[in-house]
């Protein structure tokens, strides 16, 4: 049987109830009617029964949509069974019912593929539509969001946490070392914002051109990229502006920051900062293309930041500040590689050697519960050697956050939408660890004020 014959006999299996023609009448509006019907697979035919009515009647002669749809109610939860076949064709007479032979069919099923990825599948269509309707208006009508929603979307503002938490470790590991400027630090704090979204503008613009936005049809609210180029939010023209916008404020800030704090340290940090963050994905370096993408987001969002933000505060180097940032650094690289994976067949078809499209499911796995043990290895070791104040050895209690992502690599590593809560996990993870290492500074640095020697187990 034919791949339509058996999607026709599937309709009479898979809990369709009644089916629903959609039509345009002889005055021009469009009209729905309910009605029963049979199946006749081995004809490739769909008999439907006569509708009452003339008003109501399905046209003979003219193309009609048949649609079959399912739904269960989830009360309190949701919906589930979500499905629908959709038939295009003409009407004709068939002793006394309405024969329906389709010449286009559209179904789908979420057991068979998710109501995201089917969405995504949709974007061409929905482009084709958009440019129809504009060549009809005479106008270029497009899909749009409110400027704060796209603002939002277009530069994925909630990830700044990446940036904040090894700023504000530098900064703090700065003011124990009796080091602290506000006003250096809220500019501080801007010029690396700026970097980082200046980064994100930087992939989806690269990430469009290359096509591995286009080949990505399982982006979740984590993974992805913003897609507001591909669903024709802001054209590439207006991204490449944002973007640069961006990197020119976190530049002069920065030049600034260079020009009054120490000039060829803070300018050599900053020229690494954006070098790594324009490259990750442009060309000719392409980082992420490489392989190398998550060690560079380790070292940019770890110690170049941390770095750069205690020699603001300080005008010095510090070594202190360097090991603080490595466990930091390494859990904002898992936040990374763990979005990776959803990403698998997309970016291996453009051509982006991540690590888990390198790797294998286990390796990828076993990597992530190394690279958690690494992270928190640093912290309790430097907490009970002295290199950083003890009590940042509480950001360990961070680390049972690390286990439901571990086992839900397992288990959902090839579903995307399963694995995406637990991708919030993992950036959770990163969060809860920073703010706890920055409050053990900040108890370091409370006893340092209130007791000139304060005891050994504060810092």
């Amino acid at each position: 049987m034919s791949a339509p014959g058996r999607l026709l006999e599937s309709i009479s299996s898979r809990g369709y109830t009644h089916a629903v023609v959609a039509f345009v009448d002889d005055r021009g509006y469009p009209l729905s009617v309910a009605t029963a019907f049979a199946v006749h697979a081995d004809r490739g035919a769909i008999l439907l029964e006569p509708v009452a009515g003339d008003e109501v009647a399905p046209p003979i002669g003219r193309e009609v949509n048949v649609v079959f749809s399912h739904i269960r109610p989830q009360p309190g939860v949701g919906y589930d069974e979500r499905r629908y076949v959709s038939l295009w064709g003409t009407l004709r007479p068939s002793d006394g019912h309405l024969e329906l032979v389709p010449d286009r069919v559209q179904h789908w099923d979420e057991e068979e593929m998710t109501f995201f990825e089917f969405s995504e599948r949709g974007v061409p269509q929905a482009h084709r539509y958009m440019e129809r309707v504009s060549r009809e208006q005479g106008r270029r009508i497009r899909p749009q969001l409110s400027r704060g929603w796209l603002f939002l979307r277009a530069t994925r503002l909630p990830f700044l946490s990446a940036t904040f938490i090894p700023v504000a470790l530098g900064i703090s590991v700065a003011a124990l070392h009796g080091q602290w400027h506000w006003w250096l630090a809220i500019l501080t704090l801007v010029a690396a914002a700026c970097v980082h979204l200046g980064l994100n503008v930087a992939n989806d613009v690269f990430d469009t051109l290359s096509g591995a936005d286009q080949a990505n049809v399982t982006p979740t609210q984590f993974s992805g990229g913003s897609r507001v180029i591909l669903y024709g939010l802001l054209s590439m023209r207006q991204m490449v502006a944002l973007m640069l916008g961006f990197y020119a404020v976190g530049a002069g800030i920065g030049l600034y920051l260079a020009v009054t704090r120490g000039f060829w340290p803070l300018f050599w940090i900053g020229v690494a900062g954006l070098f790594i963050s324009l490259f990750y994905t442009a060309p000719p370096f392409r980082f992420v293309h490489r392989g190398i993408g998550e060690l560079t987001v380790f070292l940019g969002f770890g110690p170049i930041m941390t770095i750069g933000a205690y020699y603001v505060q300080a005008r010095a180097w510090s070594w202190e500040a360097i090991y603080a940032s490595l466990p930091v650094g390494i859990l904002v690289a898992l936040i990374l590689y763990v979005n990776e994976v959803p990403d698998r067949p997309g970016d291996a078809a453009a051509g982006k050697r991540t690590l888990p499209v390198r790797w294998s499911k286990d390796a990828v796995i076993a990597v992530y519960a190394l690279a958690v043990a690494a992270a928190f290895g640093l912290i309790a070791g430097g907490a009970i050697a002295g290199v950083i104040p003890r009590p940042c050895i509480l950001a360990v209690l961070a680390a049972p956050m690390a286990v439901p992502v571990y086992h839900a690599l397992r288990e959902h590593y090839d579903s995307p939408y399963r694995l995406m809560p637990f991708m919030g996990t993992n950036v959770q993870l990163h969060m809860a660890t920073g703010m706890v290492l920055i409050l053990g500074y900040v108890i370091a640095i409370v006893a340092s004020h209130i007791s000139g020697h304060p005891p050994a187990f504060l810092r």
